[in-house]
Formats: structure tokens, sequence, C-alpha cells
């Protein structure tokens, strides 16, 4: 049975004083009894990964130290950008790419985040890859067509493995930021369809271990009936995850 994995993207909030003052008070709120359940990741801004690590490392702490985005290449004159293998010697674990902020607003295509699934994997860490459709590709009943596309544009080269180990986040562009849901039902059938398309790219084998999250407005109060469902491994919380209260109840599925 696939552990679930609850991941808190603080987007750019909260500097290094607030991010330990929030981890630390997140330690206090979900407890041993609820990591037997599920897993929990925290993508802090770059700034305050450091700080978080130390917290995590220091307290002997259960959450996995997460980034939200990473340039493919190890080093080189890339201004602004940070290398995967620096994020791998802070003891990152999780990195997303693909956020639909990223493709959104500063153009990121399928084609560099398969660079970068791949450059995270080199390193020993785990992706989040992101995939989201718009609205009007929604209501033009697109929503599979442009998912589907995304996730085999974003796998293309890697082994069975390699796609068995990672993570998958459908998260509804029109759902980030939005206070709008996708239903229950939405993303059971969307995030099954990803898991059929993974037994087509990569086998049974791969499709049963890869995690598939659900991301965009989600809170405490739908966690429970967002992964009622077989196909939904988890979720990818924005807002939400920048209250430790929300945050923790969201970590125990609601409950």
């Amino acid at each position: 049975m696939r552990k679930p994995l609850i991941s808190g993207n603080w987007k750019m909030n909260n500097n290094h004083f607030e991010a330990i003052q929030s981890v630390q008070k997140l330690a206090y709120l979900v407890g041993k009894d609820d990591f037997e359940q599920v897993d929990v990741s925290i993508h802090p801004p770059f700034t305050d990964i450091r700080s978080v690590q130390t917290v995590i490392d220091a307290d002997k702490l259960e959450f996995s130290l997460g980034a939200q985005h990473c340039h493919w290449e190890d080093k080189g004159a890339f201004t602004g950008e940070v290398s995967p293998l620096f994020l791998a010697k802070l003891g990152v674990e999780y990195v997303i790419c693909g956020h639909s902020e990223r493709r959104e607003l500063f153009g990121e295509t399928d084609e560099m985040v398969n660079s970068k699934v791949a450059a995270i994997l080199k390193h020993g860490m785990t992706p989040i890859m992101c995939v989201g459709e718009t609205l009007a590709e929604r209501e033009a009943g697109e929503t599979e067509t442009k998912v589907l596309g995304q996730v085999r544009a974003g796998l293309a080269g890697r082994s069975a493995d390699q796609i068995g180990s990672l993570v998958i986040a459908y998260e509804p562009i029109w759902a980030i930021g939005t206070g709008r849901t996708a239903t229950a039902e939405d993303a059971q059938t969307v995030c099954a369809a990803i898991r059929g398309a993974i037994v087509e790219i990569a086998g049974d084998a791969a499709a049963a271990n890869v995690r598939i999250q659900y991301g965009g407005s989600v809170k405490a109060g739908t966690i429970a009936e967002l992964m009622a469902g077989p196909d939904v491994d988890g979720a990818l919380v924005g807002g939400a995850s920048l209250d430790p209260d929300e945050f923790a109840r969201i970590c125990k599925l609601g409950s």
C-alpha cells in the first residue's frame, strides 16, 4: 500500500525566522502516530532551507525537507538559479518541478521539466512533478489530453524503476489560489487516468508504486474526501500549509 505524502509548498512566503517558528509549531501538532499514517514534506523558500534543515536535524523531526524548484545543470552561468547538487548537499529529499506557476509565469516548458526530473533523480532526490490544465482547457473537455501529455513529456527517457519512485501532483491551474477545488470525483478521475498512463509508459509495477497527489486550494475540510479514492495518494498544499494548525489537520487527513 502506498503511504500518502502531504507536501507543504510555502511559495514566496516566510523569512527564515518565521520558517523556524512554523516548523517548531508544526512539530508539536503532528505526532509520531500521524507519521505512521503519512509522510510529510515541507518546501520553504531557498533562503529558509538551511534553517529548516537545522531544526529538523537538531530536533530529530520526521518531516522531509523539500525545495520548490531547481535548475537542471549542476553548475554554470545561470544567475539566480539553484543547482540540484546544492539542494542534495543540504539534505533535501523532495523537489517540486513543473509547478503551474513556474509554467505559467516563468515559461517553463515540458522539455525543461523533463530535464529537471532527470537532474533531481540523478542526485538522489525525489521529483514532485506537477501537471494540470487551465480553466479553458477544462471547459473544452481537454483535461486528460493536456495532463497526460505533460506526464508523458516529463517522464520521457526515464526508466520504469525511476518512474515508480517519484511523485506526480495533479494540480488544476484553475484551482490554485482561487479557493476553488476539484470535486473528489474529478480528482479521482484524473489521478486514475494518470496512473493508467503510467501503466502504458512504465508497466504495472511502476504504476502501483508511483504516488499521485492532488493540489489546488486543499483544506483540512476537503482532504479526507479528496483522498477517499484509491488513486489519490496525498496532497500538494499551498496557502493552507502556511498555517501550522490548518496544515497539521491536513497532515492528520482531516481528522
